[in-house]
């Protein structure tokens, strides 16, 4: 910092304002320090500047599950805009409760700056370290508010109401469901939210079609076989994410038949692999890059308020219509008792 100071002419007070970004720093000042420092290419110490400030310009992320595409996906939006701040991610996955107040103790001896949190299985205890050390905290689809804690649901009714809309209106009237494990809020959410859009639609709700998956193909495709070895199988089946989709599309091609041919299927995300598997995969898309800028937006929150309860806030989702979706292969019974609501 001397020497720079000493090469630009100025104070090392005044080359720490223009690293920092301080306005009060004359313009033209502030080029020339800056020209220094293009020049020796200076790398600040984020150590040295947390230590001083109390800020690390760091925020942290912790995901479910980091072989899921959708959350790398995510990962990378959120990234992004970080770089656009010149702030940092500290990336870290959490399957157990031990794991994540390991993930939690972490971010505190980085001291970030916020964190979200979009494992929605753990209590708000397991997150009460953060809130303690006033570290504004954006939960994802927890659908719940604390003092210092934000939160962004995902609106799957939205989605789901339009994907069996769809379905409806290419003959369907005898739909299933493929979930999530039993445990995590997220899961509840979307069963409910796939509910609401059956008897939205006036069809029945059928449930010994929906079943328990795991996010992951392997549920997908067990749980694929098993609804198409029931006496009345469903003509199409909506699921709790793109893996558990993409599973029950294998699953299908296991058992000789295939979509939408025998079976129509639709997802929830609209990770890459949908659009390149074959068939591309009908699915209900969660906009990964918006949801990501509505993170940011819910922490930014929680930081300028941390005394008070977050906000709530919400990103649409969307149906997008490939090819795993088709009229069913024989025409349903169209009685006054499969048209009810349940």
């Amino acid at each position: 910092m001397r020497e720079i100071a000493r090469r630009a002419g100025v104070s090392s007070a005044t080359v720490s304002r223009v690293i920092n970004g301080s306005t009060i720093v004359r313009e033209d000042t502030a080029q020339r320090v800056r020209k220094v420092l293009e020049e020796v290419q200076f790398i600040p110490n984020p150590s040295a500047t947390t230590l001083k400030y109390g800020r690390s310009k760091t925020y942290g992320l912790i995901v479910p599950d980091m072989l899921n595409p959708f959350f790398a996906e995510f990962f990378g939006a959120f990234e992004d805009l970080l770089v656009e701040i010149d702030h940092e991610v500290l990336l870290t996955s959490a399957q157990t409760a031990e794991k994540l107040l390991k993930s939690i103790r972490r971010m505190l001896m980085r001291q970030v700056d916020g964190a979200v949190l979009m494992a929605s299985e753990f209590d708000t205890q397991s997150v009460e370290p953060l809130l303690r050390r006033r570290v504004p905290l954006t939960t994802v689809d927890r659908r719940t508010v604390h003092v210092g804690c934000s939160d962004v649901s995902i609106d799957y009714e939205l989605g789901f109401a339009e994907a069996v809309r769809h379905l409806v209106s290419l003959g369907h009237t005898r739909v299933g469901y493929i979930g999530g494990m039993k445990g995590p809020h997220t899961s509840e959410v979307r069963a409910n939210a796939f509910k609401l859009a059956i008897r939205g639609a006036g069809l029945t709700l059928h449930p010994e079609l929906m079943r328990l998956g795991n996010y992951r193909v392997s549920g997908g495709e067990r749980e694929v076989t098993a609804l198409m070895k029931e006496a009345e199988p469903p003509t199409a089946i909506l699921t709790a994410n793109d893996l558990t989709a993409l599973g029950a599309t294998h699953g299908l091609h296991r058992l000789g038949l295939s979509a939408p041919r025998d079976l129509s299927i639709i997802g929830l995300d609209d990770i890459l692999l949908t659009e390149v598997c074959q068939p591309p995969l009908s699915t209900i898309r969660t906009p990964r890059k918006r949801l990501a800028r509505v993170c940011l937006e819910a922490l930014d929150f929680s930081k300028a308020n941390i005394e008070s309860k977050g906000v709530q806030l919400s990103v649409p989702t969307e149906l997008i219509v490939r090819e795993t979706t088709g009229a069913p292969r024989r025409r349903e019974r169209t009685s006054k008792t499969s048209r009810r609501k349940s």
